[in-house]
């Protein structure tokens, strides 16, 4: 569904995403995790639209689910499926409306954030990101619209566009917050701003859902609430997880890829990675090789990207 190439971020003397080869495939649930500083959020950030890299692409499927089913680029780059694009005389690198689809998949590296959402890919954020004054509804109902081919029609009353509160108010069910549709989302818990984020995040039905740490902050009692919906969105969509919380990694996650300094230093089942020397040393530090894990299952390093 996703897939990058050789991605790099510089800023400056500083690189924050290093070389990375990335693939996420069709109905894979994959966590991202890593001390602080390694780059997921930046990585989140060139996948979305965000930045822009300073070297290598970013793309996706240009054939739904079939183009992707299966297998994944890791560091090395090896992918266990698909033939590699021809790389003299192929597809030229450009932005979302190029002509840049080679082997089922499409160039989207200079796509603007609403091209890159437009070619499926949502994402929620860290910050809590939605409008306050406005409904539960209403949040979900205008990202539903931005979505569809009504997105331009700004002067057409609102209520005529049924079919947009018809979806927001399946996902609003979907997610848990049906009977507070019609309050403002300002009245809602942190916990509850997290769904909706969620919320907004599946309006369109995007083929990919990018979530940047959607249990930070959020009490112990809601955060099972919040890991039973990343469980039931990962059914049908393709979820790339940001979360510090291992043993929520460990239990839900298909894959885990870790990033350090900006680089893959592992990629593969949950078990082989935290198991892995490597990644015990610059993240884990112990965790789940004795009895006496980090509390919590947190690992060390605090909850910035």
């Amino acid at each position: 569904m996703l897939r990058t190439r050789g991605l790099t971020k510089r800023f400056g003397g500083l690189t924050a995403v290093d070389d990375v080869d990335f693939r996420l495939g069709s109905g894979e649930l994959c966590s991202l995790i890593g001390p602080n500083g390694a780059g997921k959020t930046t990585f989140f950030d060139l996948l979305t639209g965000t930045l822009t890299p300073t070297e290598g692409r970013v793309e996706v499927a240009a054939g739904g689910e079939s183009a992707a089913a299966g297998g994944s680029v890791t560091s090395e780059g090896s992918d266990t499926t698909d033939a590699e694009p021809a790389t003299d005389g192929g597809a030229t690198v450009g932005g979302a409306g190029n002509d840049t689809t080679t082997d089922g998949w499409e160039d989207v590296t200079d796509a603007a954030p609403h091209e890159t959402a437009a070619m499926g890919v949502h994402r929620s954020y860290q910050i809590t990101n939605v409008f306050p004054n406005s409904t539960v509804l209403e949040n979900v109902r205008v990202a539903a619209q931005a979505a569809g081919p009504d997105a331009a029609t700004a002067w057409r009353n609102a209520g005529q566009l049924d079919r947009y509160r018809e979806e927001a108010a399946s996902i609003l069910a979907r997610v848990g917050l049906g009977e507070r549709a019609h309050e403002p989302a300002s009245a809602l818990s942190h916990g509850a701003k997290r769904k909706l984020e969620v919320a907004v995040a599946l309006a369109g039905d995007p083929d990919v859902l990018l979530l940047d740490e959607p249990n930070a902050g959020v009490s112990s009692e809601s955060v099972d609430e919040i890991v039973t919906l990343i469980e039931d969105v990962a059914r049908d969509h393709a979820v790339l997880l940001v979360e510090h919380n291992m043993d929520i990694v460990m239990n839900v996650s298909d894959r885990v890829v870790v990033l350090n300094q900006g680089a893959v230093i592992a990629d593969g089942p949950p078990a082989a990675v935290r198991d892995d020397e490597t990644v015990q040393r610059a993240y884990l530090g112990g965790y789940g090789q004795d009895d006496d894990s980090p509390s919590g299952g947190n690992a060390p390093g605090g909850e910035a990207s």
